[in-house]
Parts: C-alpha cells; sequence; structure tokens
C-alpha cells in the first residue's frame, strides 16, 4: 500500500519558548518567512502524502487558520495588485478534505497523540512528522523514507548521530546490519543516561509505521516523565516486526530548542534569494 497519509503532533504548549508562546502556538513560530509547520507540511505534500493529520490541543486556532481561506486579506492584495503575495497566501491552502483535526485532551505524551489519530489513519502504514524537526536538504526526507519505505515494506524512523553525552534527550538505538545507510534495530531505549546508552544513535522526528504500532499505544503503558512514550511502544513492536534506522541526507535543526531553532533561522537565510547576500555580508562583519 502506498503511504498516502501523515500525522502531525501539535498539541504541545512549546513551554521553552515563553513568553512567545503564551498566545501563539509554538509551531507557528517562523523560519525566515515560514511557520516551522508549514516546512514540515510542505514536505509531506512533496512526498507523496494526501492527507494530513493535526492532533491538536487547546490554543491552536491560529494554526488552523494558516492552512484555511483568508478572505478579506485576499481581497486586499488583489486590489493592491500584490499578485505574487495573494499566490503564496492562497498556495497555502490544501484542497478541501486534505487536512483533518482530531483533538488530544490530555498532555499525556507523543505515543499518545499519535494513538488519538487510529480510526482517521485506518488499517494502513502511514507516517509521522514532528514539526521541531526541521531538516534542510534536496530531497524531502520524507520522500527518502517512502522510496525505502517500499523497498523493506517495514517500520522506519530517521536516525542521527549525537554527542554521547547529549543521549538522555532522545531515543537511542541498539542497531546492527547497516546497509547503504540503513540499520536494522535491535533495540531502543528512551532518554537514557551516557552510561547506559547502547550507542549514541538517535531517533529524530520522522518516522513511517504499519497499523500494528496502534495496538501497543493503545495499552497506555506510561514510560520516561510518566507519558505515554512512543519509544516504548515501537520496543514491543520489534517482538513482531522489523524496525529500520534511516540515515537521511540532511541537516537537521532541533527548533524545539532556542539554540537549535536560532541556528535554523540562519541556515534557511542564508539560502534564501532575497536575504543570503545580506546575511553573509553581516556575517563576514562580525
Amino acid at each position: 500500500m502506498k503511504i498516502t497519509k501523515a500525522i502531525f503532533p501539535v498539541a504541545g504548549l512549546g513551554t521553552r519558548f515563553l513568553p512567545a508562546t503564551k498566545a501563539m502556538p509554538k509551531e507557528m513560530l517562523p523560519v525566515v518567512d515560514k511557520p516551522i509547520i508549514q516546512y514540515a507540511v510542505e514536505e509531506a505534500l512533496a512526498s507523496g502524502i494526501e492527507q494530513l493529520i493535526f492532533v491538536t490541543g487547546s490554543g491552536k486556532t491560529p494554526l488552523e487558520n494558516h492552512f484555511d481561506r483568508s478572505y478579506e486579506l485576499e481581497d486586499t492584495l488583489r486590489k493592491r495588485g500584490k499578485d505574487d503575495l495573494l499566490q503564496t497566501i492562497e498556495s497555502l491552502v490544501p484542497p478541501s478534505g486534505t487536512i483533518v483535526y482530531t483533538r488530544q485532551s490530555e498532555p499525556l505524551g507523543l505515543g499518545h497523540a499519535i494513538w488519538c489519530a487510529r480510526d482517521i489513519v485506518g488499517d494502513e502504514p502511514f507516517a509521522v512528522l514532528l514539526a521541531d524537526d526541521l531538516i534542510q536538504s534536496e530531497v524531502p526526507v520524507l520522500h527518502q523514507m517512502v522510496k525505502e519505505f517500499d523497498r523493506l515494506r517495514a517500520s522506519m524512523v530517521a536516525v542521527i548521530e549525537v554527542p554521547k553525552e547529549d543521549t538522555s534527550k532522545y531515543g537511542i538505538l541498539e542497531a546492527a546490519d547497516e546497509h547503504n545507510g540503513t540499520v536494522r534495530v535491535k533495540s531502543m531505549i528512551e532518554k537514557p543516561q551516557p552510561e547506559d546508552a547502547p550507542s549514541n544513535l538517535a531517533a529524530i522526528g520522522r518516522y513511517i509505521f504499519t497499523p500494528r504500532i496502534f495496538d501497543f499505544l493503545g495499552a497506555h503503558k506510561r514510560g520516561a516523565g510518566g507519558e505515554i512514550q512512543l519509544t516504548d511502544s515501537m520496543v514491543t513492536l520489534l517482538e513482531e516486526q522489523p524496525i529500520f534506522g534511516y540515515r537521511f541526507d540532511g541537516t537537521r535543526f532541533d527548533c524545539g530548542d532556542k539554540a537549535g531553532f536560532q541556528m535554523a533561522n540562519l541556515a534557511f537565510a542564508l539560502e534564501h534569494p532575497e536575504l543570503g547576500p545580506t546575511m553573509k555580508e553581516y556575517i563576514q562583519s562580525l
């Protein structure tokens, strides 16, 4: 089966970016001239995704409005002859029925957020994209993973190598049998201390799953931090089905972290056709 559905867990409060996120969803924080969530949506659509499933929470109305028509703004731009901006605004809105919203009523963790979309996904493989992980690449990372899924027909997660001292921030893989950058996962540990980490190979926010994962997420087993952790259900899934770690081509920025967010702005601004030369000149002056 083709992968046509993608889940975007966007119910988080974004407390690390307060006060900026007091009245604005963290997914709407801009990297150069687009909110973080738009980069993830564009990646999904460019990878063949046909249905975007947003798992939202309280205060996410601005995110929903961003992907909806704004007739007053469109009319103003049209009257002022700003056709380029009008085209940009209109291109934000996918065809009717492309986006589905469901609610995570309690902040019970990433695993629970994904489980909330089970009835919308149904019995088919699907993707998960975490907007906080912004990836700069020539070929969309999800597109790279979909091609590998077509070969392996198994669940997979995008992986990167992290400094040993940072393993407590990630789900860490114990892996073997690497082939062209893809490794077979033997086990996973959620946020281990460096001395307990089986490797420095970390899972980041791009996944493809078979629907079997919903059965294990539905057990609502609490893990690290008292939350329903996705990693724990992946470990259980490994008892029945293989999972692979995929080393992608691209540079990942952690936009859930203040420093990572600023690095992303800098990297994307340098590539921007209008801003790039100015930014380079400014950096050189520093």
